[in-house]
């Protein structure tokens, strides 16, 4: 009876090892603080009914925007603890983590990073902009989206649970090679919440991604045709058409691995007749187009900076557009480079290395176009502008090694070094994560209503580059010496702790250039009036998100634009906007039926970690049954009548024109910051507000 309760939970699933205690104790300390705090406030409802239920995709990219960042917050101290452990375990040290702790640390920090910090914060500048950018009032399906970003939450929740039952993370690197993944090698449950998080967040990825695409095909407001989109919709578009390709493959290898692991069939351990290299084939069929998935809308995004920036319009549109689709076609054929050691052969090896040489030929007419926009521009190097030369920056050390590496006798040489670490992460800090943060900081004032802070944000974005230069090339260096990824400990004589210790200073550097991003947006707040976006353009921008009111209202626009050229709002400016004639708004209506689902979802996971059938077989049934209450429900609208819409939008301009900034002059810089925070602490210590 006890077993059919509870499965394989016993006590030893309780955490004794000194990380995850402390991961379990940090976990605890914040959840009790939010409740408590959320509790003081007395917010629940508003909390619930505001943003939890919500269907607008402005409010659920808000909510992708925390939750990522808080797992960037995790997964940057994961880092951490790799480079510290590396730095300390040489010869007779072997640092402060055992090897297996190293590799679950290892492997958590590379799904952390991929699924729960890049997709998220992608998906919340998506969920915000493109709607806007395209004259749309919401998603095709608010409610697949909600659902698609709960079960999100679920697979993060799902990532972090071994930090309460379970005491282990899967060890197998962060795409669970085949055979360590399998029962054999990794007989605990750390590689079940492996495949129960990437599989539940996956589905939701597949959810949104349809979603995405049917809102920006079907969605456009009148006039936008596809070449008249926006650049960052199309390197969306793009991105989202490659999900819907290789996430549902993705989907399917995890659940053959979970059929080797669950009911003993033999897909990918060769004991069995099974076939390992299939599982590489398969999971790097999605792994590599899932750089592009991310990199491609931060690339749309640094075509929106750069042209904004430099005043002018882009150059190039339609390159720009082609250049974008050759990436996505081309990331479909070249993952065979991840192994060109398997032994496939000469050909099949040619093949696959001529394919990633060229993709690298569409990327740079992208780099060009940009160079052409800057030309002669009236450049102003704002932070999203500082961002986007980091990028180039960075990313061009990283595009260098990886045409090296597309050269099979290179790589026979470089393979599962180092020296492949560091290209990856120049590609995908360089390509993804700068884009993101260029996209926050150029869009902040339409999320917020207010920019963020120029100076404060400048020492961010020179903290981030020359640490990552300072993290990243000895990583390089250690590569052409021979030092593998994975590792956790060397001999002395090899030389390498003084690059490992470079590596770790580059990598507190980092963690400073983040540390002073969350200042930024706090001294942000401080200053919110000064600040302020009352005009919704404070860039003098060129696309149609800048023709509303900072931020946004829920129905995004009054009245839906007609759009007769590719800068749509900058030809509005130039043209003048005529009175609006406001008609009646429809709107969906909020629904927790995505919370719902996504809970079932979650414990069906759970019930499979544990093998707890009864919980798996009542959860399938709840998703069913809210499925199915929720295709019943047929009050799902409701109305905003046109003299309402036209009383909000006259009430939004009284407020604009009585609004008067601050005196301040300047942004407010780290030291009078600091003076603030410590002033604030003073009083709290002291009991005074």
């Amino acid at each position: 009876m006890r077993e059919f309760l509870i499965g394989k939970l016993n006590a030893d699933a309780l955490p004794h090892e000194w990380f995850t205690i402390a991961g379990s104790v940090g976990f605890t300390l914040m959840l009790l603080f939010a409740v408590g705090l959320i509790t003081y406030k007395k917010r629940w409802k508003w909390l619930w009914n505001e943003w939890f239920t919500s269907v607008d995709p402005k409010k659920i990219g808000i909510m992708y925007f925390i939750a990522g960042g808080f797992m960037l917050v995790r997964g940057g101290l994961d880092a951490i603890m790799l480079w510290l452990q590396q730095s300390l375990s040489s010869g007779s040290s072997h640092g402060y983590l055992s090897a297996d702790h190293f590799q679950q640390i290892f492997t958590a920090h590379g799904n952390i990073m991929v699924f729960f910090v890049a997709m998220a914060l992608i998906f919340g500048l998506i969920n915000y902009i493109v709607p806007l950018q395209i004259g749309a009032r919401d998603l095709a399906s608010p409610f697949m989206n909600t659902l698609g970003f709960w079960l999100y939450v679920a697979g993060v929740i799902m990532v972090n649970m071994f930090f309460f039952l379970g005491n282990e993370y899967g060890a197998a690197g962060w795409l669970a090679v085949a055979p360590l993944s399998g029962k054999e090698f990794s007989p605990g449950v750390g590689m079940d919440y492996w495949i129960w998080s990437l599989q539940i967040s996956g589905i939701g990825t597949t959810l949104a991604a349809i979603n995405f695409i049917m809102t920006m095909l079907k969605m456009r407001a009148k006039g936008m045709t596809l070449f008249k989109m926006p650049l960052f919709t199309w390197g969306s578009l793009c991105s989202m058409a490659m999900a819907v390709t290789v996430f549902p493959l993705l989907t399917m290898t995890i659940f053959l691995m979970f059929f080797d692991r669950y009911f003993g069939t033999h897909f990918f351990t060769t004991t069995g007749g099974g076939n390992a290299m299939m599982y590489t084939n398969l999971i790097w069929m999605w792994g590599h187009p899932e750089v592009y998935i991310l990199m491609l809308p931060s690339l749309g995004v640094f075509s929106e900076v750069v042209s904004t920036f430099s005043r002018k319009p882009i150059a190039f549109y339609k390159s720009n557009v082609f250049g974008m689709i050759g990436i996505s076609t081309l990331a479909l054929m070249v993952w065979l480079h991840h192994f060109f050691t398997m032994g496939a052969g000469a050909d099949v090896n040619s093949a696959f290395g001529v394919a990633t040489m060229i993709i690298a030929i569409p990327t740079t007419v992208l780099v060009f176009s940009w160079i052409v926009t800057m030309y002669k521009g009236k450049i102003r190097l704002t932070v999203p502008m500082l961002w986007f030369l980091g990028f180039i920056a960075v990313f061009a050390l990283g595009g260098i090694s990886g045409v090296l590496l597309a050269i099979p006798p290179v790589d026979f040489q470089l393979h599962n070094s180092l020296f492949l670490v560091a290209h990856f992460h120049s590609t995908v800090v360089g390509g993804v994560l700068f884009g993101i943060f260029a996209g926050l900081a150029y869009w902040f004032p339409k999320i917020a209503g207010f920019r963020l802070n120029e100076r404060i944000g400048r020492y961010a974005v020179w903290s981030w580059i020359i640490g990552f230069f300072v993290a990243f090339i000895p990583l390089y260096v250690l590569g052409l010496m021979g030092a593998t990824r994975r590792l956790d400990h060397y001999d002395a004589s090899t030389g390498w702790q003084p690059f490992f210790i470079m590596s770790l200073i580059g990598g507190i550097i980092i963690a400073i250039g983040a540390a002073l991003q969350i200042v930024q947006i706090i001294a942000s707040f401080i200053q919110k009036r000064r600040l302020a976006d009352t005009t919704g353009d404070p860039w003098d921008g060129r696309t149609l998100e800048w023709s509303v009111a900072s931020p946004a209202p829920a129905y995004n626009f009054a009245v839906i634009p007609e759009v007769s050229s590719r800068d749509a709002y900058f030809e509005m400016k130039k043209l003048g906007i005529s009175k609006p004639t406001y008609k009646d708004i429809h709107m969906p209506k909020n629904t927790a039926s995505g919370i719902y689902i996504s809970i079932f979802a979650f414990l069906v996971g759970f019930g499979f970690v544990w093998e707890i059938v009864w919980l798996v077989v009542v959860s399938i049934l709840g998703i069913i049954i809210c499925l199915i209450a929720k295709t019943f429900n047929e009050d799902s609208e409701y109305t905003i009548p046109a003299e309402v819409v036209e009383k909000m939008e006259e009430h939004q301009a009284d407020k604009v024109r009585a609004f008067h900034k601050d005196d301040d002059e300047v942004d407010m810089g780290l030291l009078e910051f600091i003076k603030i925070a410590l002033s604030w602490a003073w009083r709290l210590v002291r009991g005074k507000r």
